[in-house]
């Protein structure tokens, strides 16, 4: 589980390592560490299909969350989902097997 690093011991929201991240429930400051955090959970869980819901928007999320992912070492490739899995409003990352 990945928690939010600006929530208190009390204030803790856990998220499942399933291989969906879902921002709407995180500060945008948060995502920094969140995705990062998130995906090398997922690594350890053998999830190296991860889909990020970030939102339709007016794309500032999806830029920040793309932003991220191209300095992860862990991130082989990453693209918007199709029409089936959340169009524009998610993003999917392919990681690397360690």
């Amino acid at each position: 589980m990945v928690d939010p690093p600006h929530m208190k011991n009390n204030d803790t929201v856990q998220v499942p390592i399933d291989g969906v991240l879902d921002l709407h429930n995180f500060s945008p400051k948060d995502l920094k560490c969140l995705i990062p955090d998130y995906l090398e959970e997922c690594c350890k869980a053998d999830i190296f299909q991860v889909r990020i819901i970030h939102g339709k928007g007016i794309g500032n999320l999806r830029r920040t969350v793309h932003a991220i992912l191209k300095k992860l070492p862990q991130v082989i490739e990453f693209k918007l989902a199709g029409e089936n899995a959340g169009g524009w409003g998610a993003t999917l990352v392919q990681l690397r097997k360690n």
